[in-house]
């Protein structure tokens, strides 16, 4: 079953004019850097071979100057001939006036662009995914659930659930994301939701809501439940802000190890939009400690081994009232941070 769009141009309130003000922002610098750097880029390769060569020799880490310049040129270049497809797509559409054969193309589009970013990455840093539990996926529909750990940990959904599995994911979003020209045209005609963090609106959870309608057997919904990348300062900032309103859940916020509490507002609206789905959560271990590119540099990406560990949740042991899907949300929340913290010690073994 295919589904409809019930969230128009990504949620996103805006004039054509602001939308065009925008893109002019953001697309002529891209295609000014891809010609840029294509032009610099056996220079930028030497240097990066020198300055990998002295680092490795001084201080041991991992050859990545030259990694990370041939990574920016694939992101650029997919970026420039990602807005350009987009752009051919439109006009074979009519102008967009045919609507379902541009979201079929412009869904097919993404696939392959994001396939092309994640396999440049595991080519170029000699990445390893490993993944457990795979299968349960599919059938949709399905809410998924997912930790954020890393710049490179966005690019999982779709080449481990999209991709492999046809499930036509509906992402909510943070605003700042329409910063990418190529996830700010595709990601508006796709149904998605580019959320306001921070502002509590009513309308906020409405519309994540509305995104989860409709969902067919081939359809999910994709969410970070903690709303940005971890870190400890974060952690303790979530914690305190629940104690405020809820003692006892920031008692279970509280032993969190690994993860940002959960936000619940996000999930309860997809589970109350989506009352058939099953619920899918994503764990994964590897990207910790890589969420700045500053990060990337000191070598963290390369050879790394990321496994990942998928479940399966079925809808009828999802409870109904509010309370309770709290406490059944921070339960799955902390079997996720027992496993993280199962494989960190691993890890620690290991080294």
């Amino acid at each position: 079953m295919r589904s409809g769009f019930p969230v128009r141009r990504g949620g996103v309130d805006e004039t054509r004019t602001e939308t065009l003000r925008r893109r002019l922002r953001t697309i002529p610098p891209l295609v000014l850097g891809l010609v840029l750097v294509t032009a610099l880029l056996p220079a930028l390769l030497a240097v990066g071979l020198a300055i990998d060569l002295a680092r490795r020799v001084g201080s041991g880490v991992a050859p990545t100057a030259a990694r990370l310049a041939l990574f920016l040129w694939v992101y650029l270049a997919a970026e420039v001939v990602g807005l350009a497809a987009l752009a051919v797509l439109w006009a074979a559409s009519l102008g967009g006036r045919r609507r379902a054969w541009l979201g079929d193309a412009t869904w097919r589009l993404q696939q392959r662009w994001a396939g092309t970013l994640f396999g440049a990455a595991r080519l170029l840093f000699r990445m390893r995914v490993e993944v457990a539990g795979g299968d349960a996926v599919a059938p949709g529909p399905v809410i998924v659930l997912i930790r954020h750990a890393s710049l490179v940990d966005t690019l999982l959904p779709a080449n481990l659930v999209a991709r492999p599995h046809g499930i036509r994911l509906r992402y909510v979003l943070k605003r700042e994301l329409l910063a990418d020209p190529c996830l700010d045209v595709a990601g508006r005609r796709l149904p998605n939701y580019f959320v306001r963090r921070g502002t509590g609106e009513a309308r906020e959870v409405e519309r994540v809501r509305d995104l989860a309608q409709g969902l067919g057997t081939g359809d999910g919904v994709l969410i970070f439940p903690e709303g940005t990348r971890f870190t400890p300062q974060r952690r303790a900032r979530a914690v305190a802000r629940i104690a405020e309103r809820d003692a006892r859940l920031a008692a279970r916020a509280e032993r969190l190890r690994h993860l940002l509490p959960p936000r619940l507002g996000g999930v309860r609206a997809l589970l109350d939009g989506a009352p058939e789905a099953d619920v899918v959560v994503i764990a994964h271990h590897g990207f910790d400690g890589l969420r700045l590119i500053s990060d990337i540099w000191r070598g963290g990406l390369v050879g790394l081994v990321v496994r990942v560990r998928v479940t399966r949740v079925p809808r009828s042991e999802v409870p109904e009232t509010a309370h309770a899907r709290a406490d059944w949300l921070y339960d799955l929340w902390q079997d996720v941070d027992d496993w993280l913290e199962e494989r960190f010690a691993t890890a620690g073994r290991a080294t």
